[in-house]
């Protein structure tokens, strides 16, 4: 419920705040070994493969939906560094956000 209530960013100053399996806990109220525990039984799979999963389709969506920069999107998805985005996007779609983003306007 945390994890999809921060989305769909509609704006470029809606910094997302939850990003860690840790966050979520804290909020929860609960350690992060039982909240890793419960996301696995209950999703097959881990808590940060969730997070992540979520994060690259906010990302896809941005990068279809907007003109904004990769330095905007990934600034209001928390990352701190637009390389450390890039470097996440690649290896979890197999394009840069540059690449996808141009793959995407072709179609």
């Amino acid at each position: 419920m945390h994890l999809r209530g921060q989305f769909p960013i509609r704006e470029d100053t809606q910094p997302i705040k939850l990003r860690k399996a840790s966050d979520f806990a804290e909020i929860l109220n609960i350690h992060v070994n039982s909240l890793n525990r419960v996301v696995k039984l209950y999703t097959g799979k881990t808590t940060t493969q969730n997070i992540n999963e979520r994060f690259i389709k906010e990302a896809r969506g941005l990068l279809k939906r907007t003109d904004w920069s990769i330095t905007k999107i990934a600034a209001v998805l928390g990352f701190m560094e637009v390389n450390h985005f890039s470097a996440f996007f690649k290896k979890h779609v197999g394009h840069t956000p540059t690449d996808y983003r141009k793959l995407k306007i072709k179609k």
